[in-house]
């Protein structure tokens, strides 16, 4: 299993054995060293040698914490963030997770008798995701990972695609949390904890929630702002601190520039408390895509070191199956991020930050406008007979096109028709393949989550836990909870997901300081009339770092990050998706409706639908080549 994770840590691997106090358990670990080069080697143990735990991530707080634990009686043997998780779990049990401020998943060993009558392991994962953690049960035992392909590696997860996760790859793009593509195989929830009795062998356990933004600091404070201007004045020094602690690292840091304002942001407040930083920048010479301009208008504001990295369809296709191979679930976002990390480490780093979570906090996508009227619409159709819906269905189809794409008018067709058919109106604007079309391809799987007595969940399913998040939304204002669907959905099972996978393929650690915990609960917080300003996008951010950046980059309209597909499809990879398309995966062949690939593809080359979507079946057919063969 760790050599199949080689790449997430070339620098060193450690396991633990322990046959006479937890039989049957073994763990390991491979390592990037990025704090305490030397010492802090992995599994750490505390003193009396009896706490183990193996981590991934990096905890931005860890030199407070330890601080406390030590004036708490604890020592210390390390310089080493790892080393705080157990003390802090010696002083604190399950509660020492509030305690911490990072990115992280962990596996925590406790051979101690006084704390239960058998070992126990403690699995957590941070609030948003931005680690992973995958978990399978198998009547030989309990095994996890940091990436599905180690299962598979090992045998303990067999080669099945989930039907239930391939109707969510087909709905968004993604496979929706908490499944995998991977029958069998799960991820523990973002904010989500699991404890396992070692000897245990058959008894699936339970994920339960640890973290709730309606209960943290920032949502119990009474004295938080109730307009935009206090709002930015309390926001500023939390993005400074946010970005002061991210930089901590024995290894050099440097950062992703784009031409936008979240990645401009970092940039200026990285500047402002490092000196001489690197950015980079991934160019498409000759192409409407190119942001290398606008990238270096910020760079030299800022001052950064700054290196262009160009791109273009020939260098794609030569290092196409390196990128999918990449990918430890298909995803039609991810080969993006994997040239961004492929430049970053050409450029020799082995740290990056990134602007991922602007948009989600700062309401920057155009989901923030959409969604309001999707909603609008379904109140109405409500108020019509299924029959007339169906018969209108071309009609709105058609107006809805003519204000943006086909694929736009689909959505709101969608939405129209099937109004009950997800959860909430957020999940029809970010529906690849919406309910309708979808049925074309693949025969859709819609299966809640069973919940026990306990009201845990037995059998996590995606359609049950998009429904809690629509839940959880509906008790807040708009913008906030459209803000919390962002981050419970295409955040987690899409960018953080994709970021983390093909990231940790180069060796390359991203970090998201616009995550950090204490600012983003505090942006959560707030009542909608202090995250907003009429007729501007991402208002609050732009109020805070308003001295920072030059005027046309506060002022430029919201720009996605993307590679030039569109003439690439059409161009140097023409070949290779009608080659694929024409011969589907054996793993995925049966799943398939008959013509079902070839028909989206005829539709994009008459411009009826969007690149995304050939695009999507193109990775799903070559990942499950790739990774599901028999």
């Amino acid at each position: 299993m760790t050599a199949a994770m080689r790449h997430r840590g070339p620098d060193e691997e450690g396991f633990l054995f322990s046959e006479l106090r937890a039989p049957g358990l073994a763990l390991g670990i491979r390592r990037l060293s990025i704090i305490d080069l030397a010492g802090g080697h992995q599994p750490i143990w505390n003193e009396t040698k009896d706490v183990a735990v193996v981590f991934n991530g990096e905890l931005y707080g860890y030199r407070d914490l330890r601080e406390r634990l030590i004036l708490c009686g604890h020592r210390f043997a390390t310089q080493s963030d790892t080393e705080v998780l157990v003390h802090a779990w010696e002083e604190w049990g399950e509660d020492a997770l509030n305690e911490l401020r990072g990115m992280f998943a962990f596996a925590l060993l406790d051979l101690r008798e006084r704390y239960a009558t058998a070992p126990i392991l403690f699995l957590a994962r941070d609030p948003l995701g931005i680690k992973p953690l995958y978990y399978t049960q198998t009547p030989e035992g309990f095994a996890f990972a940091s990436e599905v392909g180690a299962l598979l590696a090992a045998g303990v997860a067999k080669k099945n695609i989930s039907r239930d996760a391939l109707t969510s790859y087909l709905l968004f793009g993604s496979v929706s949390e908490p499944v995998t593509l991977v029958e069998g195989v799960f991820s523990l929830p973002p904010g989500h904890r699991m404890l396992l009795h070692v000897p245990e062998r058959r008894r699936v356990p339970r994920a339960r929630q640890w973290w709730d933004p309606a209960i943290s600091p920032a949502a119990r404070d009474m004295r938080k702002p109730r307009d935009l201007a206090s709002a930015a004045k309390k926001l500023r020094p939390m993005l400074e601190d946010a970005l002061k602690t991210h930089l901590i690292a024995d290894v050099p840091v440097g950062l992703f520039l784009s031409s936008g304002l979240d990645s401009g942001a970092i940039a200026a407040l990285a500047a402002k408390a490092q000196s001489g930083i690197q950015s980079f920048t991934l160019t498409f010479p000759g192409t409407a895509y190119d942001e290398a301009k606008a990238a270096g208008v910020i760079a030299k504001r800022c001052g950064t070191h700054h290196t262009e990295v160009p791109l273009d369809g020939g260098a794609v296709v030569d290092r196409l199956n390196e990128a999918l191979a990449a990918l430890d679930q298909p995803t039609m976002d991810a080969v993006n991020t994997y040239f961004v990390s492929w430049a970053a480490r050409k450029v020799g780093l082995k740290v990056a930050l990134s602007g991922l979570g602007g948009d989600e906090l700062f309401a920057g996508y155009s989901t923030f406008a959409y969604t309001p009227r999707l909603s609008r619409l379904i109140r109405t159709a409500w108020f019509v007979p299924t029959v007339a819906r169906r018969w209108t269905k071309p009609l709105l189809a058609a107006l809805a096109g003519n204000r943006g794409s086909p694929d736009s008018g689909r959505k709101a067709a969608a939405a129209w028709v099937s109004p009950d058919a997800l959860p909430h109106p957020y999940f029809f604007t970010r529906t690849l393949f919406p309910p309708g079309t979808l049925e074309k391809i693949i025969e859709p799987r819609f299966r809640p989550s069973t919940i026990g007595p306990d009201g845990v969940t037995l059998e996590p399913t995606w359609l049950g836990w998009l429904q809690r998040a629509a839940d959880e939304a509906r008790k807040l204002e708009p913008i906030a909870g459209i803000s919390w669907l962002e981050m419970r959905s295409y955040m987690a099972s899409t960018l953080l997901r994709d970021t983390d996978s093909v990231s940790m393929a180069q060796s390359l650690e991203v970090r998201v300081p616009l995550l950090d915990t204490p600012l983003m609960e505090f942006v959560g917080a707030l009542p909608d009339v202090a995250r907003r300003r009429p007729g501007a996008q991402k208002a609050l951010l732009v109020e805070a770092i308003r001295d920072l950046l030059p005027a046309e980059i506060l002022a430029q309209r919201k720009r996605t990050f993307t590679l030039p597909w569109e003439d690439w499809l059409r161009g140097p990879l023409r070949k290779r998706l009608e080659a694929s398309f024409a011969d589907p995966a054996p793993a995925l062949a049966p799943a398939l409706r008959s013509g079902g690939l070839q028909g989206v593809w005829n539709d994009f080359l008459a411009a009826k639908t969007t690149w995304s979507r050939p695009w999507s079946l193109y990775v799903l057919n070559e990942w499950c080549r790739q990774h599901l063969a028999a």
